[in-house]
């Protein structure tokens, strides 16, 4: 099997397992295949859905209907990420650091490289596993504070705060140049309303560098890269919106900051000093 392979197989029976489907059409052994099924590369499709869903248990009995989706992508598969670290347990939801290189959403050729199913594959709350929700998103590139559901009611609060604004987060990042002053940025992102105010943290002069801390109101995608890109203040390590040769670091934004009211809790998250 090439790498970058989809194949889709039926059952030879009804009731065949889906580790004995796969292993009868791939040349992976069993023990592969229970590990290609964990980290999410296979899927499902029942007459009863209207679209496949990952299946990850191996000996999950198979109807004659069935369809196994299997995407293979050895490099996907093998990809290896830094480890969260727990900020907070407030039992119904949990703060995290999230380190660059982990994903807050997986592909169809695997999700273990997501900090939701790290979560729930590598740790244990007092010795117990919790579900883990995602309800905002940093990017790969981006490290920092994120917010963890542990069920869907609050899954469900929290997204509303995020949607509607209804906390404050503050991101430090390594801009190019030196910002002189604070500003706020309104240019719109996707056609959709982006503010972003920006403040000059410590200025290197000599390098012509300055750390800004950054408060955004909506959090569009990549709001903070472009916007600071744009003001000709490309964040240090942007590949995609900078003109980066001079520099080998990764990209040095962070979320340090998470304030927010739950359940009549105020919280407060940070890492700054």
């Amino acid at each position: 099997m090439t790498d970058n392979s989809e194949q889709q197989f039926s059952p030879s029976f009804d009731q065949q397992t889906a580790v004995d489907c796969l292993a009868e059409n791939t040349p992976f052994s069993k023990q592969q295949l229970k590990l290609f099924m964990q980290k999410g590369a296979v899927w499902l499709q029942t007459i009863k859905q209207t679209k496949p869903n990952r299946i990850r248990r191996a000996k999950k009995t198979l109807s004659i209907s069935d369809i196994l989706y299997f995407y293979y992508n050895a490099t996907v598969l093998n990809a290896a990420i830094a480890s969260p670290k727990l900020i907070s347990d407030e039992i119904n939801f949990s703060v995290w650091y999230k380190p660059k290189g982990v994903l807050c959403q997986g592909s169809k050729w695997a999700d273990h490289t997501t900090i939701n199913r790290w979560i729930e594959t590598n740790y244990q709350f007092d010795g117990q596993t919790r579900s883990a929700i995602i309800v905002h998103r940093l990017d790969k590139a981006t490290d920092g504070l994120m917010l963890i559901a542990h069920n869907h009611k609050t899954a469900k609060k929290l997204t509303y705060i995020f949607a509607n604004r209804q906390l404050t987060k503050i991101y430090h990042a390594k801009v190019k140049g030196i910002f002189e002053q604070a500003t706020t940025f309104d240019t719109p992102i996707d056609n959709k309303s982006a503010i972003s105010h920006v403040k000059p943290i410590k200025k290197d002069r000599q390098n012509d560098v300055t750390l800004v801390e950054v408060h955004i109101e909506t959090g569009r995608k990549h709001q903070i890269r472009k916007h600071l890109s744009q003001a000709g203040f490309p964040i240090i390590g942007d590949r995609l919106y900078g003109n980066d040769e001079q520099h080998t670091e990764d990209l040095q934004l962070t979320s340090v900051y998470l304030q927010l009211n739950l359940n009549e809790h105020h919280y407060e998250f940070s890492l700054l000093e």
